[in-house]
């Protein structure tokens, strides 16, 4: 009898087994397509040109390294840094990573601060005025970057509106153009908007509720924003500053327009020695450094999501 009963328990347990096991291979054929599009159409391009930058010039890197100026080739099997010797070696390299860091952070602080004054401004009192500087915040992601940028440099040109403006009462303007200062406010113009969208959901997902029992047991605005609005939209917050800083620091449209010529943030940097001095290996050295730096930012995005999925119990 226990035998019979065993058997039967095992043919249950094994009826059950299939569905599930087809389950996940439903889900994993359904994940498939993604993940081979991303490893062929960027996954393998990485790779061949890590290779290359190390000096391994054969391969799908040998049109490249026939055509291109300077080009370090690897020994053998044994990888050459010449290449990053180049790129780390040169003092226009420095003054362009300094460059583009302090208008990542720049633009990254402008954007939290304005996202965040409009989101805590539309969480706390509402009404008409929070609702239109809402809208105008996101006013730009329907302008194209090339346009903004465009107009951004003839704003703050010297014979722009701003220079006409202090003219006409006997000033002189700040000249912005072709300076930091106008890619820092076009950075911030382009990158404002999503920011506002994630900062005001996280904001706006916050019950009313916690908000009213503080103000009851006597707490302050201040206190409020600090203590309950701020750590509970913390993960929308810093994702909002992950993916502004990530889009300044590979930017190139809007330094590439309103920006100096030297230094220059590296976006334009590695393009210019692709295009302009046809060195593809020091330029692919520079994509990987912009790499890293994004890398680093990203995992604060990284660490936003498992805290979250901890505090949901997923993980």
């Amino acid at each position: 009898m226990s035998a019979s009963t065993a058997q039967r328990e095992a043919r249950t347990a094994v009826r059950r087994a299939h569905p599930a096991r087809r389950t996940a291979v439903a889900g994993f054929l359904l994940a498939l397509p993604p993940v081979v599009v991303i490893a062929v159409f960027v996954g393998v391009p990485v790779v061949t040109a890590l290779a290359f930058s190390v000096g391994f010039t054969g391969g799908l890197n040998s049109v490249i390294a026939a055509v291109g100026q300077n080009v370090h080739r690897a020994d053998g099997l044994v990888p050459t840094l010449a290449a990053y010797g180049d790129v780390f070696g040169a003092d226009d390299f420095w003054q362009n990573l300094g460059l583009t860091l302090g208008v990542t952070a720049a633009s990254t602080l402008i954007v939290l601060a304005l996202a965040g004054g409009i989101g805590l401004f539309l969480r706390l009192h509402g009404g008409r005025l929070a609702r239109v500087l809402s809208a105008v915040a996101i006013v730009p992601l329907f302008i194209p970057v090339v346009i903004a940028s465009w107009a951004i440099l003839t704003f703050y040109s010297a014979d722009g509106f701003v220079s006409s403006l202090f003219a006409a009462v006997g000033l002189d303007a700040p000249v912005w153009a072709f300076t930091p200062v106008a890619i820092i406010i076009g950075s911030a113009w382009t990158s404002l908007p999503f920011a506002v969208l994630m900062i005001t959901s996280g904001l706006q997902a916050i019950p009313d509720a916690l908000i009213e029992a503080a103000r009851d047991a006597g707490a302050g605005t201040v206190r409020i924003v600090r203590t309950i609005l701020v750590p509970m939209s913390a993960v929308p917050i810093v994702i909002a500053v992950t993916f502004t800083a990530i889009g300044v620091i590979g930017s190139y449209t809007v330094p590439y327009f309103t920006g100096p010529n030297a230094p220059t943030m590296l976006g334009v940097a590695l393009a210019n020695s692709f295009t302009s001095y046809n060195e593809p290996q020091q330029s692919i050295v520079m994509a990987f450094v912009v790499f890293v730096a994004a890398s680093g930012i990203g995992a604060l995005y990284v660490w936003a999501n498992f805290r979250s999925a901890r505090r949901e119990g997923r993980v």
